[in-house]
C-alpha cells in the first residue's frame, strides 16, 4: 500500500484535458449502466457545526475503485483550519486489499467538482459560448473558470458575489491568471443579463437565481447544492428550461435542485448526465433553448479521478 500526500498529488493532477476525459469516462459509464453506485452516506456532526460524507462507486471492468470520506467542518477558520478536508481509499476490485490511500485533503474533490461542470457545459451549451455569469467567489468560482476553458473560448467574466469585497479580488485574479475582462455585479440580474452560461457556486439555502434572470440559449449549472438544506435554483428557472440535467436523479431529488418537488413529479423531464454523454447525440435544437444541470457530486466522479491520479503517482 502507497501513501501520498496531497503535494505529491498536486503534482501530477490538474484541470488538464487527459483529467476531464477520464471524469467523463466516469459519467458515460454511469450513463450506460455500468456504474455500482450506493446512495451518499452523510453523518452531521451538529455540535461542531460538522458533518462527514462518504461517497462511492465501482465502474465495471475497471481494475480499482475508491471510497472518499469528505469531512466538512465549518467554523474551522476561526481556529485557521480549511473548512474541507478528505482523502480517498483506492481499492483493487478483484481482491479487495488496499493499493493506496490519498490523502489529498479535499484537492481531488475540488478538480472533479470542476471538471464536472465543464463537462456540463460541453455537452449542454452553446459551442460558441464566450461569456459567463459565475454567483459566488470562492474556490469554485475560481476552478469552475478554469475548467470551462477546457471546452469552451471564455472571453468574459461576469461576477456576483454577497460580499463585494471578495468579488473585487475574484475578478483581479481571473484577469491575471485567464486574460478575460471581468466586471463586478451588484445584483445578479444585471450579471446574468448577457450570459452564454451561468455557474452558481454558493452554500445558499434560498434560491438566489431566478427564471427572470435568464436570457434566451443560457446554460445553468448549478453546483452549490449538495446537501438537504441547501437550495440556489428557484422553481421557475428550471420550469424555464427546455432540457433540465442531473448528475443523478436520485441525489438531485435529496440533496440537489430536484428537492424543491419532494413529494411529486417535476413538471418537465429529467435528464442524467452519463445518459446525455452516452446517447452521443446534440442536446440542443435550436440556438434559444435554456439548458440547466445540476450538480451534486457523485461516486463515479471520485472513483475516475481517484484512477486516474493514481495512475500518474505510479507511472
Amino acid at each position: 500500500m502507497q501513501l501520498y500526500n496531497r503535494e505529491q498529488i498536486q503534482n501530477v493532477v490538474a484541470l488538464d484535458r487527459e483529467s476531464l476525459e477520464a471524469v467523463e469516462r466516469g459519467f458515460r459509464a454511469l450513463g450506460e449502466g455500468n456504474v455500482v453506485q450506493p446512495p451518499i452516506l452523510s453523518m452531521p456532526i451538529a455540535e461542531s457545526n460538522g458533518e462527514v460524507d462518504v461517497k462511492t462507486a465501482h465502474i465495471k471492468g475497471n481494475a480499482a475503485f475508491a471510497i472518499k470520506v469528505s469531512p466538512g467542518f465549518f467554523d474551522n477558520p476561526k481556529l485557521g483550519l480549511p473548512s474541507l478536508n478528505g482523502l480517498m481509499i483506492v481499492f483493487s476490485a478483484k481482491t479487495g486489499v488496499v493499493e493506496a490511500v490519498l490523502f489529498d485533503e479535499g484537492y481531488l474533490t475540488d478538480v472533479r467538482t470542476a471538471l464536472a461542470g465543464a463537462i456540463a457545459a460541453k455537452h449542454a451549451s452553446r459551442e460558441e459560448s464566450r461569456r459567463v455569469a459565475v454567483l459566488g467567489a470562492g474556490v469554485q468560482a475560481e476552478l469552475q473558470i478554469a475548467a470551462l476553458t477546457l471546452v469552451r473560448d471564455i472571453a468574459h467574466i461576469d461576477v456576483w458575489a454577497r460580499d463585494a469585497e471578495k468579488a473585487g479580488v475574484y475578478a483581479a485574479r481571473m484577469r491575471e491568471r485567464h486574460g478575460v475582462t471581468v466586471a463586478v455585479h451588484d445584483e445578479i440580474g444585471t450579471a446574468c443579463a448577457n450570459a452564454d452560461i451561468v455557474v452558481t457556486t454558493t452554500p445558499s439555502r434560498a434560491p438566489l437565481l431566478f427564471g427572470e434572470h435568464l436570457p434566451a440559449g443560457v446554460h445553468v449549472t448549478a453546483m452549490g447544492s449538495d446537501s438537504p438544506e441547501k437550495r440556489e435554483l428557484d422553481t421557475s428557472v428550471m420550469t424555464r428550461a427546455d432540457h433540465f440535467i442531473a448528475d443523478t436523479r436520485a441525489q438531485s431529488e435529496t440533496n440537489g435542485e430536484l428537492k424543491a418537488y419532494a413529494g411529486h413529479t417535476p413538471p418537465f423531464k429529467v435528464l442524467e448526465l452519463g445518459r446525455v454523454i452516452a446517447n452521443g447525440q446534440p442536446l440542443r435544437r435550436e440556438p434559444n433553448e435554456i439548458t440547466v444541470c445540476d450538480l451534486t457530486g457523485t461516486g463515479v466522479q471520485d472513483t475516475a479521478i481517484a484512477g486516474f491520479a493514481l495512475g500518474r503517482l505510479t507511472a
